[in-house]
């Protein structure tokens, strides 16, 4: 098992969640938590966009994907027990004292954080992140950096998935001990390209582009 969710099960425990669910899936099959948070965001925005990444996870490597859908806010129980949470939206965000210092908490001690900006929620987010990690900067992470070629290549970095203006996409982290914790697309949104095709009008390739991309961070978050 991945010493990272060795780290995560020991820190649900210490933080009073002991019974995991049941499931049909072996106990280590990879979950992905759908951050709830506090704002007036849309949080819960296409909620099949995981199901289908897992699913193509499952189908193109070999990482046990359990691919279901499911929401966690920073104050539950079992938060700890998922080695990465995603959270996307087109509006307000905002953590409590006490979400902050549990979402540092997890992101220092293996946790990985992926949030897509569906159009909408950049201030918002550069605002609150900055709150878990006042001490460090989001920077914009170069092409070269591994995320983009660790099982597809990605020359260019995050793919333009959706039109909404003429800017380039962007991907920005933050590094704990020179790993790293945060991972944020801007202008890239390719979580929308996860979901059913029909949903967005989104084109055969493009979908395809999108779902590999979603590997590529899912496979980096697990081995890094």
């Amino acid at each position: 098992m991945n010493y990272k969710i060795l780290i995560l099960i020991f820190l649900s425990i210490v933080f009073g969640y002991c019974a995991f669910p049941q499931s049909d899936q072996p106990a280590s099959a990879l979950k992905i938590g759908r951050l709830k948070y506090q704002g007036g965001g849309d949080w819960y925005n296409d909620p099949q966009e995981e199901v289908n990444l897992l699913k193509f996870i499952q189908q193109n490597t070999l990482i046990d994907a359990n691919p279901v859908y499911e929401f966690v806010e920073i104050g539950d129980d079992k938060f700890f027990t998922y080695p990465i949470i995603f959270m996307t939206g087109h509006g307000n965000i905002t953590f409590s004292d006490n979400e902050v210092k549990r979402l540092r908490t997890y992101l220092e001690n293996g946790g990985f954080l992926y949030a897509d900006d569906d159009y909408g929620m950049d201030k918002a987010f550069r605002r609150e992140i900055k709150k878990v990690f006042p001490d460090k900067d989001i920077i914009e992470l170069p092409f070269s950096y591994g995320l983009y070629h660790c099982h597809y290549d990605f020359p260019n970095g995050p793919p333009k998935i959706h039109e909404h203006d003429n800017k380039p996409p962007q991907g920005f982290g933050i590094l704990h001990e020179g790993r790293l914790v945060v991972y944020y697309t801007y202008e890239s949104n390719p979580s929308d390209g996860w979901n059913d095709p029909e949903v967005h009008d989104t084109p055969p390739e493009k979908h395809r582009e999108a779902l590999r991309f979603g590997t590529n961070i899912i496979v980096w978050a697990l081995t890094h």
